[in-house]
């Protein structure tokens, strides 16, 4: 794999793509839908020549339920689509949380809802990410901002899926999946891959929903001699459903406590000038380049900006966020939707401090000039 080192001047997408196969990923299924189509064709070419199998399937359920069969089988498994898509995929990512199956989803974000605006730029999955599927659960969702972060952050989604079993969301949006940068991608031999923690006991022992210290079970490969049940109901330690309330719980508890217990670990952010901040401009994906080429330029007016980036959106990273905004007067959250993670940045908020939400949701890139404009407005 080492023709895909060295520099390249590349899509987000086909970054995204890259990246997959750096971590290890040999099964990609998934139908084509804009904006995301770079990486499935990236992968059709390129899966083929390390082993891998890639295969176009007939819709997008289809699609996440043969992921979901690939990686039981022990193959590191992906998807990409992009909000219509994402809305089909719902129930099976809901059955991978409950059956704690790593995989990886890319969704693209375009305009919506519905078909909306497909060749367009929007951030407007992000509350889907999070509660779309039924009852509860707890994601794990990842967001880049630029074509090299395409590469790294797809890595660091599928290292944290076989880590934790669990199914991670890569969300990126139009405008990052069709920007094309020069970037230099590292050696496969230097990139760390995680692994699912495999059995270490004879197969007549072996449970593959086992309650551990750290709350993830080793994980068999099916077909490999451990016997295994699986199901989307709610189950004890060997993988039958299961009617006692002491063993629901257990299993409820665990498949929360994986993710909020190792809280610290997934949760990564950017900070750009915060240090003396006190107007906090709040941005994530392709809005942060955005706000983070607008704080220099505030800066350059005398107001005291800063930039606060989460990379992990969920779990939400209350505990980075709030020392942060405690010092602040003025936080503004840009986001290209209608408000939606704005709520989430109120319920961290001291009640002195000022939210405001700048939203743009006409399909168009925000730019640093209206996040300054707000500033001044708002300041």
């Amino acid at each position: 794999m080492d023709n895909l080192s060295g520099p390249k001047l590349i899509q987000g997408n086909q970054a995204c793509a890259y990246g997959a196969l750096a971590a290890g990923c040999r099964f990609f299924a998934g139908y084509p839908i804009t904006p995301s189509t770079e990486v499935a064709e990236v992968m059709a070419l390129e899966l083929p020549k390390y082993g891998g199998r890639f295969i176009q399937m007939e819709d997008e359920i289809a699609s996440i339920s043969a992921v979901i069969g690939g990686s039981i089988a022990g193959s590191k498994s992906m998807t990409a689509t992009s909000g219509p898509g994402y809305s089909l995929m719902q129930e099976n990512i809901g059955y991978a949380l409950m059956a704690e199956v790593p995989c990886v989803i890319v969704n693209v974000m375009r305009g919506g809802p519905s078909t909306g605006l497909p060749t367009k730029v929007a951030q407007g999955d992000v509350m889907q990410a999070n509660w779309g599927s039924h009852g509860d659960y707890f994601p794990i969702v990842l967001c880049p901002t630029s074509v090299k972060d395409c590469f790294d952050i797809t890595i660091r989604a599928f290292n944290l899926s076989e880590k934790y079993r669990v199914p991670v969301t890569v969300l990126s949006d139009e405008v990052i999946g069709h920007m094309r940068q020069m970037i230099k991608l590292p050696e496969i031999s230097s990139i760390e891959r995680v692994e699912r923690p495999r059995p270490s006991v004879p197969p007549e022992w072996y449970k593959h929903f086992q309650i551990t210290p750290d709350f993830t079970s080793p994980m068999a490969n099916f077909g490999e001699g451990y016997r295994f049940h699986l199901t989307g109901l709610t189950h004890d330690e060997s993988g039958f459903p299961t009617a006692d309330n002491k063993v629901i719980i257990e299993k409820m508890d665990k498949l929360r406590l994986k993710i909020l217990r190792h809280q610290d670990e997934i949760s990564e952010v950017r900070e750009f000038m915060l240090d003396d901040a006190r107007v906090v401009i709040f941005a994530y994906g392709s809005v942060a380049m955005a706000a983070k080429q607008a704080v220099t330029m505030a800066r350059k007016k005398r107001f005291k900006a800063g930039l606060f980036q989460p990379v992990t959106i969920w779990p939400f990273p209350d505990d980075k966020l709030r020392p942060v905004i405690k010092k602040a007067d003025l936080v503004i959250v840009a986001e290209l939707n209608q408000g939606q993670l704005i709520n989430e940045v109120k319920r961290v908020c001291p009640d002195h401090t000022k939210i405001v939400g700048l939203n743009r949701y006409d399909g168009e890139l925000m730019t640093p000039e209206q996040i300054l404009q707000k500033i001044r407005e708002e300041h």
